[in-house]
């Protein structure tokens, strides 16, 4: 008789676990400037390679090379190292307030500045983001005043959402910021819905995409990726591949498909992955992505390799599921080292500059935050007024709402 064995399931593990030793050993990384800069049109099936290859710009020696280098002039790139420094700057100071209990929450950008700050630069005014929570150097680069954010961190009375959002979910139709949504997964679908709608108004606007590694095992990931492909909006498509979600290593949301942007192949949408911690290569992907979709070849799905240096979120400890070491031991390095080492190499920087501009920011986001928190913070200060929970629901406010808001004393 034929023995049946027992059915099993195949359970992806990471490599290294607390107390490991960190090993980055089967991470297959690209020379820089290897990966060939197709034309905006390139047919898909053309360039799958991509899906599985790394755009690089900096090289081992912190040079721009190749032919995705040279999208950004000299006052560009030191602008790019301000937005970044800024960014991580703001997140340091605002971590430390929540640990004092000005702000119930909070969620850092740490190693992954140059993927929001440099993206921006590379859009119009006027095109729409549909991010996660970790993409506010959309934000820092596109101009939005720093005291706004902060403001909503504390949910005082000048938070421009009223308290009516989670701390750092911000929201700006000037800045091209859509209400960040808790739901994870759900902006992928609206960034392609938007985009179909610029398309039928016959507008000049696009749309980008973001989702996590992680999010992409939800559904909406596969539905956008079906609208996307059948209609072609003009919308890029984000994963931000932080090789972490809460506490999942990357590997479970990906299954075995082997990279992230290969799940584009399927829906015969061009797909690529990029440096994420490299500030030039992520600028131009973003640039040829945003160029493709502005000249009517539909979408494009990017995959940004980087790590998450930091915890998921202000609740999360890292040092429960993977090892201490690991961050330091990531290959692709610091986005702001690595930026900061091609302007002295460009002759246009130096240290002593660099720390200058550190302290100079640092005064900076001291000054605003000293001025937020004069208008209020989490229990203490000036808070909304429990008014506007009546506010913003119907153009014109029904009765029954006119009666609560009026036995509730507003």
């Amino acid at each position: 008789m034929t023995t049946i064995r027992p059915l099993s399931l195949n359970v992806p593990e990471p490599e290294c676990r607390p107390g490991d030793e960190p090993d980055f050993s089967d991470f297959v990384i690209p020379k820089a400037g290897e990966v060939a800069r197709p034309p905006i049109d390139a047919d898909p099936n053309d360039i799958t390679d991509m899906a599985f290859s790394i755009i690089r710009v900096l090289n081992a020696n912190d040079e721009a090379v190749g032919p995705w280098a040279d999208t950004l002039n000299n006052d560009e790139l030191i602008e790019g190292l301000r937005h970044m420094i800024t960014l991580r700057t703001f997140d340091a100071r605002m971590m430390t307030a929540q640990r004092q209990g000005k702000t119930s929450f909070y969620i850092q950008h740490l190693g992954e500045e140059a993927i929001g700050c440099a993206f921006r630069v590379a859009l119009r005014d006027g095109d729409m983001n549909f991010p996660t929570y970790r993409q506010a150097g959309l934000l820092i680069a596109g101009g939005y005043p720093m005291i706004e954010m902060m403001n909503q961190i504390y949910s005082n009375s000048q938070d421009p959402l009223h308290g009516r959002q989670l701390p750092i979910m911000y929201s700006s139709k000037e800045h091209g910021f859509f209400s960040i949504s808790g739901n994870l997964g759900t902006q992928f679908m609206q960034s392609v819905g938007w985009a179909m709608g610029s398309a039928i108004s016959g507008d000049t606007k696009i749309a980008t995409g973001w989702i996590g590694d992680g999010s992409t095992a939800e559904s909406d990931f596969h539905a956008a990726m079906v609208f996307a492909s059948t209609y072609k909006p003009p919308v890029v498509l984000n994963i931000v591949n932080n090789q972490w979600a809460i506490s999942t290593f990357q590997g479970i949301a990906r299954g075995g498909v082997g990279t992230f942007a290969a799940r584009g192949h399927g829906f015969g949408i061009p797909s690529v992955r990029v440096d994420g911690n490299d500030y030039l290569a992520v600028h131009a992907v973003a640039k040829w992505a945003s160029e493709r979709a502005r000249a009517g070849h539909g979408p494009t799905l990017i995959e940004h390799v980087t790590y998450r240096a930091g915890g998921h979120s202000s609740s999360d400890d890292p040092s429960a599921y993977r090892a201490k070491e690991e961050s330091a031991a990531w290959p692709l390095g610091d986005p702001i080292e690595r930026l900061k080492k091609h302007l002295i190499g460009l002759g246009i920087w130096s240290e002593e500059i660099h720390a200058k501009e550190q302290q100079a920011i640092l005064d900076q986001v001291i000054a605003v935050q000293k001025e937020a928190e004069a208008i209020g913070t989490l229990g203490a200060g000036k808070m909304p007024s429990p008014r506007d929970m009546f506010e913003g629901v119907y153009e014109t406010m029904p009765p029954h709402l006119v009666r609560q808001r009026q036995e509730a004393g507003y």
